[in-house]
C-alpha cells in the first residue's frame, strides 16, 4: 500500500466513524467500536488521523457491517419482489464510503480495470475505480457509433428476449485484471454476460461484487462462471 492508499484509507475510516457517530455518542461508539471515546472524539473532528491498522480494522470490520446496515436502510422492495435502490445508487458520497469497504474487506485482487453494465452500475463502478486508481468502463446494450472494434457478449433469456452488451474492444487489455461491479445482482445473467466479456478480451477476473443480491441464485450463477471470489454488500 503506497502513501497516497494510506492516506485514503484513513481518510475513509473517519468518514465511516463520523456516520456512525450520527446515531450514537461517543461512548456508545467506543462500545461499538472498542476504541477510546477520547480517540474517536479526535478522530471524528478532523484533530488527527487513526493509524493505518486501525483504519484498516474500522473500514474492514465496522465499515462493512455498518453500510451494510445503511444499505439495507435505503433499499424499498416492493410486493412483487423488485427492488428500488435509487436511495444508494444516486447518493455518491455514500458509493464513496463503500468503495474503500469493497476493497479492503472483501477477498478481490486489485484490478486493472472496474467493469460494469450500464446504467445503475456506473456510480458504483467509478467509485471503485477512483478509490483504486484504475480505469473505469462500462458496456451497453447498443453500439457507440465513432467505435469501430467491439467485444460482444449475446445470451439469449428464459423469456426469449436476446439480451446483448458491446464493450469498445480497447476498453480492455489482454492480461488485465478486471473486477465485475453491478448495483443489483438478481438472476446473474448480466454478470454473466460481462464475464464472458473478460474472457473474451483475453483478461483475467479479479471478482464480482454487487451492493445488493436479491436471493442467492444469481450470486451462485456467478461462481459457477468463475472461480474469483463473487459477493455482495447485502441480500435481500
Amino acid at each position: 500500500m503506497n502513501r497516497a492508499e494510506k492516506a485514503a484509507l484513513q481518510l475513509r475510516a473517519v468518514d465511516v466513524l463520523r456516520m456512525l457517530k450520527e446515531t450514537r455518542t461517543y461512548d456508545e461508539l467506543a462500545e461499538t467500536t472498542g476504541l477510546p471515546a477520547g480517540d474517536l472524539n479526535r478522530y471524528v473532528n478532523g484533530h488527527v488521523l487513526p493509524g493505518t491498522e486501525r483504519a484498516r480494522e474500522v473500514v474492514e470490520d465496522l465499515g462493512r457491517e455498518a453500510l451494510a446496515g445503511e444499505l439495507e436502510a435505503r433499499i424499498r422492495v416492493d410486493d412483487e419482489g423488485y427492488v428500488d435502490n435509487s436511495a444508494a445508487v444516486f447518493d455518491q458520497s455514500f458509493l464513496d464510503l463503500v468503495a474503500p469497504v469493497v476493497a479492503n474487506a472483501f477477498d478481490f485482487d486489485r484490478p486493472d480495470v472496474v467493469l460494469t453494465a450500464a446504467t445503475d452500475g456506473i456510480t458504483l463502478a467509478a467509485s471503485l475505480a477512483s478509490y483504486y486508481g484504475t480505469r473505469c468502463a462500462y458496456a451497453k446494450k447498443s453500439k457507440e457509433t465513432a467505435v469501430e472494434e467491439f467485444i460482444e457478449a449475446r445470451e439469449r433469456l428464459q423469456s426469449g428476449i436476446e439480451l446483448t452488451y458491446y464493450l469498445p474492444e480497447s476498453a480492455i487489455d489482454a492480461g488485465e485484471s478486471v473486477l465485475v461491479v453491478d448495483d443489483l445482482i438478481r438472476s446473474g445473467e448480466t454478470q454473466e454476460l460481462l464475464l464472458d466479456i473478460v474472457d473474451t478480451a483475453d483478461a483475467d477476473v479479479a471478482g464480482v461484487f454487487a451492493l445488493i443480491a436479491a436471493g442467492e441464485d444469481g450470486i451462485q450463477r456467478a461462481r459457477n462462471h468463475t472461480d474469483a471470489p463473487v459477493d455482495a454488500l447485502t441480500t435481500v
